[in-house]
């Protein structure tokens, strides 16, 4: 970590991708899931309250339940459920500040340092993305974009392109090391990953 952690708030934008299906859990909308009481999308919302300057929920369904937490909710610009990268376009195009947090709404342990350490492995390697690596392979829906990457991610959609790690290869990107703290990428697919969380929680 580093040891200046300060960043430009103001300059940052998250964007929470609650758009897809989650087939996995029944199609049950996983940022409405409540664990030990709070829906997920509150755990992510509270972490990254300090962290960004805007905070944006990308949502494709339930969406007078999203926008009842108090934040816009965008819809994806284009096709049906298209997947993450046109969240993360979504998110671009409705923010005007120059960079955008991503990060799903089933992983509900943020740490609270994520986007600083994802600002700071962008600048120090002068990337045009970042994205965290948990020591063992990378984590590509938590990652820090360049708004200016907007256009080029566009015509990738457009010409029919869908594979996150595809679209990533064509850019500068820098890995940013969260092997210290692996269980911020713990997921709820699986009602036994929701006990698992849970008990995360009351560590």
């Amino acid at each position: 970590m580093p040891a200046d952690t300060r960043i430009p708030v103001d300059d940052i934008s998250a964007v929470i991708l609650a758009g897809g299906r989650a087939r996995r859990m029944g199609g049950e909308d996983k940022g409405l899931i409540e664990l030990k009481g709070r829906p997920l999308l509150d755990y992510i919302i509270s972490a990254l309250r300090l962290q960004v300057g805007e905070i944006l929920v990308n949502a494709n369904r339930n969406l007078d339940r999203y926008r009842a937490f108090g934040y816009p909710v965008i819809e994806d610009i284009m096709g049906d459920y298209f997947g993450p990268l046109v969240g993360m376009a979504t998110g671009m195009q409705a923010t005007g500040k120059p960079y955008l947090l991503t990060l799903p709404c089933d992983s509900p342990l943020v740490p609270a340092q994520l986007a600083a350490m994802l600002y700071h492995g962008l600048q120090t390697e002068q990337a045009e993305l970042s994205v965290a690596h948990d020591g063992v392979r990378m984590q590509p829906v938590f990652a820090l974009l360049d708004c200016k990457l907007l256009p080029g991610l566009l015509d990738y959609l457009n010409e029919g392109g869908r594979k996150i790690d595809t679209w990533y290869a064509q850019h500068r990107l820098a890995r940013v090391d969260f092997s210290a703290a692996p269980e911020a990428f713990l997921n709820l697919n699986t009602p036994e990953d929701k006990t698992e969380l849970e008990s995360r929680i009351r560590q």
